[in-house]
């Protein structure tokens, strides 16, 4: 039995998840190529700032992406090979730039790499630029990822107060030696490559931040520019990087230009000017796509079929490296809590342990229908992953079961749910997701009518909370199911596998699940270099997540970028956000 939910369908258009676009006339003109060395996005995110150790956005990181460069960065559209960018070559244990143990990484530094302002990039530069973003680690800023790989701690304060010794182990983890710069790795930290790709590890001349108030270099006074305040940190407005493109202008709120360095160590881009206009409005991103004012225009999910039946317009459909899941709680907190009702089995509640038996999790998994909720709420446009280690991901299984949308097997599962007394006594709980989310939303009412559809006595609701106390709610174990969702730090299975099962990941903790092997292998896959082994790990931890039926996966986004179709040069990389744009590879024909 297929049930089609087409209430579902009905809430989606609703709700503007589906749109019908009107569509373009048969007979158009064709547009005239406007500009061809000036490339022009409208979108409608907003910058806040362009100091590195404080950036953690995607419009921020598309910004310093195109002024600054990191050491290394991905290959194409691979998430596991690199190209060198400020280095000379990419480090492996083959050429000796990587030692056998993995805690040894050294760099050979480009030479003639030159600054915007003037300059050439030296190893001190590059030492200076880590350790300086390193000490700054502006509170919720990016900062703790470089902190865990290069020693050990993943922040420099703690109630407020700094680290003890912290900054000495900064002062110690990278180095310069001759034309190389080095970096000592406390433990093997097989994401360290993935993490220098990111904007906290991109390279700042030391002569140019020292001079705009940035750590002066001594680490003795380290402290004093530990965490700048919000809104004042030194290069908040200012940029000085080596990348393709210099800051020429930026108004708040309204545009952002990049004008062309000519003297770009990597050859000279055919983009001389690009234009980041702010336009909110739909009907006027629409508009200059069509007219041919927008090279490329920010598109929202609910507008898609608009653009496809566009003339003279190419989209690009591109997987993100994010994924949604409604997590069993395997231990909620019962002290006035209104989601498992009596606390009990006795048909007007759920025990806090409910989720604790497989065969409740597994009746849940097999309620939920994937592909309805494939076409109806995202219209196809969509992924359906199978665990955490999603498509994109190294050692992504393909072939990964998944449990199937039946509802015979999840009344099965029922009636043994806690020797029978499930189906027996029947039982009353609620589903919350956070207010605004109608993906998570759909999922929640579908989850709720499915399996309430077993059995008269099965009755489930459906709330929302707002954001900030669904965060608050699901970390006080108040929930027996959350629905949320994790997007990509690094491209490496642990910044997701770790997160989703360990006992003390992110969310792991929060479903109150142990496993033992479990967790011996999270901590293994981390440890471990040699791909191969990691391989193995990863694609046991992925069959134990099937064996477990720890979480009902929903969905892996998949973004659309529109261009004209006179514009070439973009290459889809599942790492990139949708406001991602490597400047220097456009070209306008």
């Amino acid at each position: 039995m297929k049930t089609k939910l087409l209430w579902i369908l009905a809430f989606c258009i609703a709700a503007g998840i589906v749109l019908i676009g009107c569509g373009e006339s048969k007979v158009e003109k064709k547009v005239k190529v406007k500009n061809k060395d000036t490339f022009v996005l409208v979108e409608y995110g907003t910058l806040r700032s362009l100091d590195p150790s404080v950036c953690y956005d995607n419009v921020g990181r598309q910004r310093l992406m195109n002024l600054y460069e990191p050491l290394i960065y991905f290959a194409g559209s691979a998430t596991d090979k690199f190209k060198p960018m400020i280095a000379s070559e990419v480090p492996t244990v083959e050429n000796g730039g990587i030692s056998k143990d993995g805690k040894t990484y050294t760099f050979k530094i480009r030479k003639g790499v030159k600054y915007h302002q003037g300059g050439e990039v030296t190893p001190e530069d590059v030492v200076y630029s880590f350790k300086r973003n390193m000490i700054a680690d502006s509170a919720g800023g990016p900062m703790w990822m470089l902190l865990e790989a290069l020693t050990g701690s993943g922040v420099t304060r703690k109630n407020e107060k700094i680290i003890p010794g912290i900054f000495e182990k900064i002062d110690k983890c990278v180095e310069a030696k001759g034309d190389t710069v080095v970096f000592h790795l406390p433990t093997a930290y097989p994401p360290f490559m993935s993490i220098l790709t990111y904007t906290s590890s991109i390279i700042l001349s030391k002569k140019w931040a020292i001079a705009n108030k940035c750590w002066d270099g001594n680490i003795a006074n380290a402290s004093k520019f530990n965490d700048p305040k919000p809104g004042y940190e030194p290069l908040k407005k200012i940029a000085n990087g080596t990348g393709a493109y210099s800051l020429k202008s930026w108004e708040p709120g309204k545009q952002f230009v990049f004008e062309r360095f000519d003297t770009y160590w990597g050859g000279k881009p055919q983009i001389k000017t690009a234009i980041f206009k702010n336009v909110s409005e739909w009907s006027t991103r629409k508009l200059m796509l069509h007219n041919g004012d927008a090279d490329r225009a920010q598109v929202d999910t609910n507008y898609l079929s608009e653009v496809k039946a566009m003339k003279g317009v190419k989209t690009y459909d591109v997987p993100l490296l994010s994924v949604t899941m409604a997590f069993f709680c395997q231990n909620v907190d019962p002290r006035g809590n209104t989601s498992i009702g009596s606390g009990k089995l006795d048909g007007n509640g759920i025990p806090p342990t409910f989720f604790k038996d497989i065969n409740v999790r597994k009746a849940f998994l097999h309620a939920m229908d994937r592909q309805t909720y494939k076409k109806d709420v995202f219209s196809g446009m969509v992924v359906l992953p199978t665990s955490p280690n999603i498509k994109g991901l190294p050692y992504h299984r393909e072939n990964l079961p998944f449990y199937a949308f039946d509802l015979e097997k999840s009344k099965e599962y029922m009636k043994k749910a806690w020797g029978g007394k499930v189906w027996e006594k029947g039982f009353k709980m609620v589903i919350t997701h956070n207010t605004g989310n109608d993906m998570r939303k759909a999922a929640a009412m579908m989850l709720a009518e499915n399996v309430s559809s077993l059995n008269p006595k099965f009755k489930i609701e459906v709330r929302t909370v707002d954001w900030k106390d669904y965060t608050i709610q699901y970390r006080a174990y108040k929930f027996p199911m959350f629905l949320i969702g994790w997007g990509a730090d690094y491209a490496d299975p642990h910044n997701f596998v770790y997160t989703m099962m360990h006992s003390e990941g992110v969310y792991g903790r929060y479903m109150a699940y142990k496993n033992a092997r479990v967790d011996k292998l999270a901590t293994l896959g981390i440890q471990t270099t040699e791909p191969s082994k990691r391989k193995v790990i990863y694609h046991n931890l992925q069959d134990l997540w099937y064996k477990e039926a720890l979480a009902v996966p929903l969905y892996q986004q998949i973004v659309t970028r529109a261009y004209r179709d006179n514009v070439m040069g973009f290459v889809p990389n599942s790492i990139d956000t949708d406001a991602a744009e490597d400047l220097k590879a456009i070209s306008k024909k």
